[in-house]
């Protein structure tokens, strides 16, 4: 007889409204889904699935020394899997488990991911988080003329690679329209996506206001010493039971 493995779901990078943004598979990892991790998130089919590593007394989180101030933080440790691979560190998974170990009560102070330390800040309906330029995956650039020319794109027109089309909406203000095709990935379409906007921001230098997708919003503030804070809003979507 197979298990049934409960998915909590969220959407991350929503518009002010708590609509749209890009969903997250959220799995607690345990005996039954060790060494199956890439196969569950195949089978989610998200862009993302995010598993949290348990502590030994079966919490998300645990206290740590903050190597940096020698303090005590809240710390979870993640593994992040596309549906073709495991990645280092990207910035959807990032905000949205974030928000969701939160949301239940346990915030963080830092994501432990296979890149590095990912810190945490919340504030009200946002919650941010740090990235770096060099964790993010490689990118195809196809900065275009005007958002209609984003819009016009389809997932046909990328067979390879991870390619992340944009185009100002309003360069002064930094409002940005962008479209990102992954096929690299296993992604068709990816409805937000955080690692792009943290590169983008470092590759610009400056700060961003990212329209994605069908409507989604990422938000971006460049940092010092190579540094992005990256910010989305996050809400709940129904779990998912799938098979083991």
């Amino acid at each position: 007889m197979s298990d049934a493995l409960i998915v909590d779901v969220v959407r991350v990078f929503t518009n002010d409204a708590g609509e749209f943004g890009n969903e997250l598979g959220l799995v607690r990892s345990s005996p039954a889904t060790e060494g199956r991790e890439q196969q569950i998130a195949t089978a989610l089919g998200f862009s993302e699935t995010v598993f949290i590593q348990q502590t030994d007394d079966a919490r998300d989180v645990s206290e740590r020394t903050d190597p940096a101030g020698g303090e005590a933080e809240r710390a979870a440790v993640i593994r992040i899997f596309t549906p073709a691979r495991e990645l280092p560190f990207a910035g959807h998974p990032s905000v949205g488990c974030a928000w969701w170990l939160a949301n239940g009560g346990s915030p963080v102070d830092v994501l432990a991911e296979k890149a590095g330390d990912v810190r945490v800040r919340y504030d009200g309906d946002l919650t941010w988080i740090t990235g770096r330029a060099a964790w993010a995956p490689e990118f195809t650039w196809h900065p275009l003329a005007t958002p209609g020319d984003v819009d016009a794109l389809e997932s046909s027109d990328f067979e390879t690679g991870s390619n992340y089309a944009w185009a100002w909406v309003n360069e002064a203000e930094g409002i940005m329209r962008s479209r990102m095709f992954a096929p690299a990935m296993g992604i068709g379409e990816d409805e937000a996506t955080g690692a792009a906007a943290v590169a983008l921001t470092a590759q610009l230098g400056r700060d961003l206001d990212i329209r994605q997708g069908r409507g989604s919003r990422v938000l971006t503030r460049l940092g010092s010493d190579g540094d992005v804070h990256v910010a989305g809003r996050t809400v709940a979507d129904p779990s998912r039971t799938i098979s083991l």
